[in-house]
């Protein structure tokens, strides 16, 4: 288990990181969003021991980063954002190096390279220089050193940054391989890397952590939206299905409200608006999914962040 208390991480008077605290379990695929410079790589870097922070700790089970952190880094595999690697090597001479590095053993050596290639998909490119790769392939040479050593937490920051589409396909299989058998952080500001592999996204905002929730509970049905044509507040507020009406908004003259009542309130509104002869242009389902959350967190709604929170604690 992953236990972040109180994180913080400043640079003279900016702060990167503030007071961040979470829980991940073991077997988790956990995704990190946010927008650049919102402190994922700061925290990433906390985690795995390349940084020290300037408030809180690190946990990992009975371990703790800076008294702990040479025992910490042997149980991660990391891919930095900007993959460090030596163009001039080959793909398995790269990876003997690499291995060497991570503490494996002669005798076990040649079998954990092997096996790095084989799930990262690399055989084909075993000895080619790393310098005549693609950046996709490059990108799955990152992946396998992190894997040398068999380690059960995985920490991706942004793994599929500058990818071409196929080459983003191949690395959501990738990691979804890696989550069989491992915990997973992926580190990222594209929205659909999160929805497309994790489990649950903890987003960050200048710094600090807003939302940490399960990403099939913020996908839950939350109320309904209408367009309309007129004032429909004095016609609903009688119906006792309904508990909130919010303006929303206006479009092509049309005004927008949403509604807090449950979805099978639908036929009632709609009859009760029809009597009423306020002129109804749309009924449906409001939902929320992971880009109206990122949308609201970020346009720095408090009523929309305070509800994800509550959302989160339930």
């Amino acid at each position: 288990m992953i236990q972040v208390e109180h994180l913080t991480r400043r640079y003279g008077p900016f702060t990167a990181v503030d007071d961040v605290s979470f829980t991940i379990g073991n077997g988790e695929v956990v995704g990190l969003l946010g927008h650049n410079g919102a402190g994922k790589t700061t925290i990433m870097k906390m985690i795995t021991g390349y940084l020290e922070p300037t408030a809180g700790t690190v946990r990992i089970d009975d371990l703790e980063v800076g008294r702990d952190t040479r025992a910490i880094q042997a149980r991660i595999g990391y891919l930095p954002e900007n993959c460090p690697v030596w163009p001039e090597m080959t793909v398995i001479d790269y990876l003997d190096y690499q291995a060497a590095l991570h503490g494996v053993p002669d005798a076990r050596r040649p079998r954990a390279v092997a096996e790095a290639i084989r799930r990262t998909a690399l055989k084909d490119k075993a000895t080619a220089a790393i310098q005549t790769l693609s950046r996709g392939y490059r990108q799955r040479v990152g992946v396998a050193q992190a894997l040398l050593h068999a380690p059960d937490i995985i920490i991706l920051d942004e793994p599929t940054n500058g990818l071409d589409p196929t080459q983003i396909r191949h690395m959501r299989e990738l990691i979804r391989e890696l989550a069989k058998t491992a915990t997973v952080i992926v580190s990222t500001h594209i929205l659909q890397e999160v929805q497309a592999v994790c489990e649950r996204v903890l987003i960050l905002r200048a710094g600090r952590l807003v939302v940490d929730s399960r990403i099939d509970a913020l996908r839950t049905g939350s109320g309904l939206q209408i367009e309309v044509e007129g004032d429909p507040q004095p016609v609903l507020a009688g119906l006792p299905a309904v508990t909130a009406i919010t303006a929303s908004g206006r479009h092509d003259g049309r005004s927008r409200y949403r509604l807090d009542a449950p979805l099978d309130a639908a036929p009632a509104v709609a009859d009760a608006l029809s009597r009423a002869g306020v002129r109804l242009h749309a009924l449906m389902p409001l939902q929320r999914d992971l880009e109206t959350v990122f949308a609201e967190v970020n346009g720095q709604r408090r009523d929309a962040v305070a509800e994800l929170e509550e959302t989160a604690d339930a």
